[in-house]
């Protein structure tokens, strides 16, 4: 199983990127994925996540309303849209599978995608 995510860059503040997590070796059928991000000198923050069938989406309140997952099953890959970006946004981001419930809790991850940088610059 495969994770990887890309798709970030170096922006302004107040303009938008896009997030890809392209899957392999895994039907995502049958998983959840989630979205956290790590700011340096931070612990891993829980940012998004939807279901398997893309019914039913989360995000942290410091996200909520900026940032859209979306998810495309049969092209195995999903989507982190990000507007209104803020220089506090700034991080490694990560996407992760899981077929487990609590989808905001990093310990329910199964499978790990190496992160994107992204720097909002203020």
């Amino acid at each position: 199983v495969q994770l990887q995510a890309y798709g970030g860059g170096l922006v302004q503040s107040g303009t938008s990127l896009r997030l890809s997590c392209a899957v392999s070796g895994l039907s995502l059928d049958l998983a959840a994925i989630g979205w956290f991000r790590q700011a340096p000198g931070k612990g891993r923050e829980f940012v998004a996540a939807i279901s398997w069938d893309g019914g039913t989406t989360y995000y942290a309140d410091s996200v909520k309303g900026r940032f859209t997952s979306s998810r495309d099953n049969a092209e195995n890959t999903v989507y982190l849209q990000m507007n209104s970006l803020k220089p506090e946004d700034t991080a490694v981001y990560y996407c992760a599978a899981t077929s487990r419930l609590r989808v905001t809790w990093a310990s329910e991850y199964d499978y790990w995608g190496q992160g994107t940088q992204v720097t909002v610059s203020s």
